[in-house]
């Protein structure tokens, strides 16, 4: 009995510390850009294509935000603020 709750433990620890695969960042990512400027945290999280588990949810929220692609309003809407033409033209400037 001691074996089996000290396995439930451990992947109860492993559950909270997975990291989301890429394929699932670009699904979150892509559906904040459709919903751009319309949901909160909670609206977002119901509206995706898959079912994704809330802590894996938030960590790739705070990761968009960290990289700039996404900000969050006092009010808590989420607006999808990555510019790629932009990014490509700051790429491609000459230096002075």
């Amino acid at each position: 009995m001691v074996q089996d709750s000290e396995n439930k433990d451990t992947k109860r620890i492993v559950q909270l510390f997975r990291s989301p695969t890429l394929e699932t960042v670009s699904m979150v990512e892509r559906t904040i850009e459709a919903y751009s400027g319309e949901c909160k945290r909670t609206q977002l999280w119901e509206n995706l294509p898959r079912k994704v588990m809330w802590p894996t949810f938030v960590k790739i929220l705070d990761y968009l935000e960290e990289i700039n692609k996404i900000t969050t309003s006092e009010e808590g809407i989420i607006t999808y603020i990555w510019n790629p033409k932009l990014a490509s033209k700051v790429k491609t400037r000459k230096s002075y």
